[in-house]
């Protein structure tokens, strides 16, 4: 899996200030972007997110290319509505060999992997043969399994983005989606640090809500940054 950070909202973190202090200023936006200081910003967000008013958050935005995840984890990633999508196409794009993902509960197990790897090759035997057979290709990727390794680019703003990483981050979530997050999330910090200071799991802010569903394994014992398949 790649996850790479392609592109951001110029100044981000100053760009969601000024939005925030506009609602109580006398000044208007452009001119409190100008004129407020770094520790001033820091103060702004530091306030907007104890507050809970995110709705200034909405105005920055993070684009991730994503590389070598499966459609599983892909049809996870898109329940997110608040975001933009483009994904590689099985309609247009034929592929010489099908690349899948391999979960780690099955590569981890001889018997189970040899099995998943049968099933793989029977899969990409099928699928070029009817390519051969004059199959289309939007038709012959109907032999494929969810396994099927993708390729995304995904665009959030910083408010869905914090929503995103409280689901997915979280032990409870699926472990592919959930080593994606962590990627994702590291990314973001370096962009804008205030922002997702505390972003991640519910656990990174206060008690866990899931209850009787808790891992039981509290964040602040592991590593704040926090790294693929962490969380």
């Amino acid at each position: 899996m790649q996850v790479r950070l392609l592109e951001h909202s110029p100044e981000p973190e100053r760009t969601i200030a000024a939005a925030a202090r506009l609602c109580y200023a006398p000044l208007g936006a452009a001119d409190l972007f100008a004129k407020m200081t770094d520790e001033q910003v820091a103060k702004v967000l530091d306030t907007i997110l104890g507050s809970g008013h995110h709705s200034a958050l909405e105005h920055a935005s993070l684009t991730f290319a994503i590389d070598g995840i499966s459609r599983a984890c892909s049809h996870q990633l898109v329940r997110h509505r608040l975001a933009s999508y483009n994904q590689q196409s099985q309609r247009y794009v034929k592929y010489d060999t099908v690349q899948f993902i391999i979960p780690p509960a099955i590569a981890d197990n001889p018997e189970a992997e040899a099995k998943f790897e049968k099933i793989v090759g029977a899969t990409n035997d099928a699928y070029r043969d009817l390519l051969e057979m004059g199959v289309e290709a939007e038709d012959a990727r109907y032999v494929l399994a969810q396994g099927v390794e993708t390729k995304i680019v995904v665009t959030m703003n910083c408010r869905e983005l914090l929503h995103f990483f409280t689901l997915r981050c979280c032990n409870r979530a699926q472990w592919e989606i959930r080593a994606m997050a962590w990627k994702m999330l590291d990314l973001a910090r370096e962009t804008c640090p205030t922002i997702f200071y505390e972003a991640g799991p519910n656990c990174a802010r206060g008690p866990c809500p899931e209850g009787k569903m808790t891992c039981g394994d509290p964040y602040p014992k592991r590593k704040r940054a926090g790294t693929a398949g962490d969380g």
